[in-house]
């Protein structure tokens, strides 16, 4: 039988109970809630074959990026065709269980594109536009994102359930491609339609930590905790920018207070709760900080998860963890797996080849200290390292260590220049971006002393 959801489009199910419970299952996953798994068991308790909930679930299950749920998301595939061909569902469920099989043979960026199309045709359907949203984020399309939004804003309007999850897509869209003022003013009207939209409110943070607006940030943050309370480990995300705001003011007791309290509140393996950590502990040691043993934890529950090989942004951190952590055999493996998955003619193997493999043994050389070597490897991974997904606050690491590296090898005018470039894609000079311009100028005053032939000693 077939029920219409909240947004106007049909679903096929055999209980007509279940649209309640997909509905909820569908405004958590917009406002990345960690009841989004509770309401979809309770839509298969009504339907067992629903087709689209297995689909849906089985995207969920690649979206997360375990090499363990593989398997499960190709159950997912197989239940959800195996219902289908009992009871004939409709295109737009259709286009999901294919952009399943897309993804798991290899190719996200088919699934999103399977997924966009279907967008085309149901506008107002926020979780398909979510779901497109959040692969091209994983795919580190920027570009792709935005045209798909902007495709189809048109079609939300103030009666619309989702509007404002769907503003908030907008404006992160909006912040990826560099239209900050934009980005602010939209993620802002994000919150005002759906108080819990997480996604806006980090959208908004990003501007801030974009353009050098430590302080706006922090304020912006700190006076909205009910917006992302209600999250699943995206809060820990949240709390991950606040702590970045509070690196750019340089008080980085409050960061490690952050990260403790708060970032590793819960020690997870999930790649992304691993990112956070190991980005934040990189860049503070970058700033000469003492981290204590707390990559001992990261390195732990990276060298578990170094043969996962189901994403690079992923691999990268791990192996941020692994070589910070000590765990050389654990780093050896993982970068071992880049260069296999670099073989495959897959989206992850091109990835693999042109980002993973140079930065990835540029992250090991600079941790042996041969500086020049990492930046040239990092330098040579950084046009594509996009690529790898994330945002490019989250990327904005490998950016650090590129210009660290630079410096600690004495290339003073070669990390200028990538400071200054860096600038410049995000809109404004921090704090860390004046202090490296800074000691740039003191290492090229230092060498024209070392170069001065009136300083130099005169046999008797």
């Amino acid at each position: 039988m077939r029920v219409t959801d909240q947004f106007g489009y049909e679903i096929t199910v055999v209980n007509s109970a279940v649209v309640g419970h997909w509905n909820k299952t569908v405004l958590a996953f917009l406002a990345h809630g960690k009841a989004t798994p509770v309401h979809l068991e309770e839509a298969f308790a009504e339907d067992p074959d629903f087709a689209f909930g297995h689909a849906a679930r089985g995207l969920f299950c690649m979206l997360l990026g375990r090499k363990e749920l593989l398997s499960t998301a190709e159950e997912c595939w197989r239940f959800a065709t195996t219902a289908s061909q009992r009871d004939t569902i409709t295109e737009r469920e259709n286009a999901f269980v294919r952009a399943l099989r897309a993804w798991l043979d290899g190719w996200p960026s088919k699934s999103a594109q399977i997924l966009d199309r279907a967008l085309s045709h149901y506008q107002r359907d926020a979780f398909l536009l979510k779901m497109v949203h959040a692969i091209r984020f994983v795919l580190g399309d920027s570009t792709g994102m935005r045209a798909s939004l902007e495709s189809v804003i048109s079609a939300y309007d103030e009666t619309h359930p989702a509007l404002g999850y769907v503003l908030g897509c907008q404006a992160f869209a909006f912040e990826e491609t560099g239209d900050y003022r934009l980005a602010e003013a939209t993620g802002r009207q994000a919150l005002e339609y759906a108080a819990d939209d997480a996604w806006g409110l980090h959208a908004v943070a990003h501007v801030h930590d974009m353009t050098g607006r430590s302080e706006d940030g922090i304020g912006w943050l700190e006076s909205q905790p009910n917006s992302w309370a209600h999250c699943n480990n995206f809060g820990y995300h949240v709390w991950w920018h606040l702590a970045l705001m509070y690196l750019d003011r340089g008080d980085t007791d409050k960061v490690l207070a952050l990260y403790d309290s708060e970032i590793r509140r819960d020690k997870t393996d999930d790649y992304r709760d691993i990112s956070n950590a190991a980005s934040l502990l990189s860049r503070l040691e970058i700033e000469g900080v003492n981290v204590g043993s707390r990559w001992e934890e990261l390195a732990l529950l990276s060298d578990q998860r170094a043969d996962d090989g189901c994403n690079v942004f992923a691999d990268l951190h791990y192996l941020l963890a692994l070589l910070n952590g000590g765990r050389r055999m654990g780093a050896e493996r993982l970068l071992t797996g880049l260069r296999t998955r670099a073989q495959y003619e897959t989206d992850l193997g091109g990835i693999s080849k042109t980002a993973g493999i140079p930065a990835g043994a540029g992250l090991e050389q600079y941790r042996l200290g041969n500086y020049a070597s990492a930046f040239t490897l990092l330098s040579s991974a950084r046009k594509a390292l996009p690529g790898i997904g994330g945002s490019h606050a989250q990327r904005d690491v490998f950016e650090r260590i590129t210009i660290d590296s630079a410096i600690r090898a004495g290339m003073a005018n070669e990390a200028e220049k990538l400071v200054k470039d860096r600038a410049r894609k995000r809109g404004a000079l921090d704090r860390f971006a004046e202090q490296r311009i800074v000691i740039c100028e003191k290492m090229r005053k230092a060498s024209l002393v070392m170069e001065d032939e009136r300083l130099r000693a005169v046999s008797a």
